[in-house]
């Protein structure tokens, strides 16, 4: 196939750009290229043939009708998002306009493309979301595709907006669209903003490591390449208007997480004077912090077969061994408004 992957030089976005074209699938990547994207992330697959850069805004539907015409994608996978909550909490218009906005403007090029094409059936707009649209869980139960909306902060309710926009173009105009809603990712590439790279990137420089609250709040956690696999697999095989929940199966609480990635570095590059886990700090809680999320991944695994491949354990292995040997990818995104810095304590 070849497909439109909007947000393809994000964390998660390029981790489904790198897998598509190692499968042999075309990709036209479209990115705004704002503080959270990395070229780099896709820099080998942009070496291949198969693989087509645009430079572009999701908002402006001139440059969407432009890039359709020019590519005629056989799938839409619509990553582009702002994506951080604290940021959420600082400047909310942001969220609401590239969330809410942005895929208005690609629901109505793609279907302006895909009715000038003669409506074909095979063509598929897939957009990706996420599980703190349904709010927070207490300490027993899970999320499934059931589940009542419910969000708590400017970026949920962005995102939470943007899914009852597709599901309504689906219904109203007929597009064939699947959507998915993914729990917290983790792994390579993973923009230092996050809970795993501050906590990696902050031990490394003996940095304290802010937990916030307490640290009981619960996620379940999902390795990012697990995730591509399965938004690929949804893409190609989802039932059309159908939602898939997709999870790791790796419930842990953040201090909990915290402490097994200070434990990794602890054998893996050990310091001089005790433990990284002596560097954690407890802080301020964020606003509106959601107690916990836990996702009942049945729908996709009895229907398309998925499950993660990858422990919690296995991944976090893997991303603080990614981390140690590409300091240069890190250390150039040092200097990015708001790394490093405590964010959305405005409220």
């Amino acid at each position: 196939m070849k497909l439109l992957i909007t947000g393809g030089c994000g964390f998660i976005g390029s981790a489904v750009v790198r897998l598509a074209t190692a499968r042999g699938h075309a990709v036209v990547n479209l990115d705004a290229l704002t503080y959270a994207a990395c070229v780099d992330n896709v820099a080998e697959a942009a070496k291949g043939p198969n693989y087509s850069f645009e430079h572009a805004d999701i908002r402006d539907r001139a440059a969407l009708d432009r890039i359709f015409t020019a590519h005629r994608p056989d799938a839409v996978m619509h990553l582009a998002a702002e994506s951080h909550v604290d940021r959420s909490i600082d400047g909310p218009g942001t969220f609401i306009e590239t969330n809410i906005t942005g895929t208005y403007q690609m629901l109505e090029a793609a279907r302006a493309f895909w009715v000038a094409q003669g409506k074909p059936d095979a063509f598929r707009f897939h957009h990706i979301s996420t599980d703190e649209v349904f709010g927070s869980l207490g300490a027993t139960g899970k999320f499934t595709e059931d589940t009542p909306y419910d969000p708590r902060s400017p970026y949920s309710a962005s995102k939470a907006a943007s899914d009852h926009l597709v599901r309504a173009w689906g219904e109203t105009y007929g597009l064939p669209i699947v959507l998915s809603n993914c729990s917290n990712n983790y792994g390579p590439f993973h923009f230092p903003e996050k809970l795993v790279p501050v906590t990696i990137l902050n031990a490394l420089a003996g940095k304290p490591l802010p937990i916030y609250g307490d640290g009981s709040n619960v996620r379940d956690w999902l390795y990012v390449e697990d995730h591509a696999d399965a938004l690929l697999l949804v893409l190609e095989k989802g039932l059309l208007g159908r939602s898939y929940n997709i999870g790791g199966e790796n419930e842990c609480s953040n201090l909990d997480l915290v402490r097994m990635i200070c434990a990794i570095l602890d054998e893996k590059c050990p310091r001089a004077d005790g433990s990284y886990a002596d560097l954690i700090t407890f802080v301020t809680d964020r606003p509106g912090h959601d107690a916990r999320y836990a996702i009942d991944p049945a729908r996709i695994h009895d229907e398309l077969g998925w499950q993660p491949s990858v422990t919690l354990e296995q991944g976090l292995k893997r991303t603080v061994e990614w981390f140690l040997a590409n300091e240069p990818w890190w250390r150039a995104l040092q200097d990015r408004a708001g790394v490093g810095q405590r964010l959305g304590v405005m409220a």
